[in-house]
């Protein structure tokens, strides 16, 4: 069983981008990419993030891992914020957190070697050299069920979930206690996707990592997550145990998701109801007033518009942002 201590804490955590124009590049206004959320992740689980394209969860992962510098909020990992930290002890403390990148084609440098690669981060942190170095390779290429001898190839000669398992074993490479999968399989073939996510949970088993799993496809977050959250235009609408969520959920837009989920079964699939949202999402440069999603929720009242509703804990352990639950 994995230890339930708290490793990583984030505390209203935003993250705005301004919207520049004109010749002298005048802030008119701001992305509210990620617009307060808070969160733990407790050591050894896998914590689901989901939500709909544009909605934060990537921002949402590099502000975490101080690749953005937040506008406001607090990351603690283990007891230490990171948002306070030196660009030099934050470098530092990247050797404990690491980041599986979206897209295996674009997220490895064509001019290097699979062996440059992964060696990288093991030679700038000072880690090993020399021989020791091209062990240390070949045991990662090992680990991620990779030959060895791939070492002295180039990333254009591999397939993309082969290119992913690079992607890895590089992420792997520092020993990290954290790992922010940011889709890590959306861009793979559906028989590849399956293979990859085997591997993230037999190395989580093996190594005691711990996953923040970035993803838009439920059912593979269903698969692979412990517990979830649910964002919608820069913020968390609801968060709960996986089962807890699945089978219960409570706001408007999660309901809305998981109806847009295909069954296997037909007899099922045909008496299921569909629950379809009308209009498109909101901008996040000026977003609505009150909850976000009143714009397309098909229950909303007047009270919706007034106000933002607090985000509670509905019952133990599930947490919703709903005037109407």
């Amino acid at each position: 069983m994995p230890d339930t201590q708290v490793l990583l804490r984030v505390d209203n955590l935003v993250k705005h981008f301004p919207v520049l124009r004109g010749v002298f590049q005048r802030v008119v206004g701001q992305v509210r990419a990620v617009d307060g959320i808070s969160f733990t992740i407790n050591r050894g689980e896998t914590f689901g993030l989901v939500g709909e394209s544009g909605c934060g969860k990537t921002t949402a992962g590099r502000t975490i891992l101080q690749l953005y510098k937040p506008t406001s909020g607090k990351v603690f990992f283990g007891d230490t914020d990171l948002t306070t930290l030196s660009h030099e002890a934050m470098r530092r403390m990247r050797r404990q957190m690491q980041m599986i990148f979206q897209d295996p084609y674009a997220s490895l440098n064509p001019r290097m070697t699979v062996r440059e690669i992964i060696a990288e981060p093991l030679e700038l942190h000072g880690i090993t050299k020399g021989d020791a170095t091209d062990e240390k390779v070949r045991q990662l290429l090992s680990t991620v069920r990779l030959s060895p001898d791939f070492a002295a190839r180039y990333p254009h000669e591999f397939s993309g979930g082969q290119r992913q398992r690079i992607g890895v074993a590089r992420a792997l490479s520092l020993n990290p206690d954290l790992i922010v999968c940011d889709e890590p399989i959306s861009a793979l073939d559906v028989s590849i996707q399956a293979q990859v996510i085997n591997l993230l949970e037999d190395l989580q088993e093996d190594l005691g990592l711990t996953y923040l799993f970035i993803a838009h496809d439920l059912s593979m977050v269903r698969h692979i997550s412990k517990r979830v959250a649910v964002m919608y235009l820069g913020i968390i609408v609801e968060l709960a145990d996986v089962k807890e969520l699945y089978l219960h959920p409570l706001h408007p837009y999660t309901q809305a998701l998981l109806s847009a989920v295909p069954v296997p079964d037909p007899v099922i699939e045909a008496t299921r109801q569909r629950m379809i949202l009308e209009g498109d999402v909101p901008s996040p440069v000026n977003p609505p007033s009150g909850c976000r999603f009143r714009t397309r929720c098909p229950i909303a009242k007047p009270l919706c518009a007034e106000s933002q509703p607090e985000f509670r804990e509905v019952s133990p352990g599930h947490w919703a942002a709903c005037h109407l639950i």
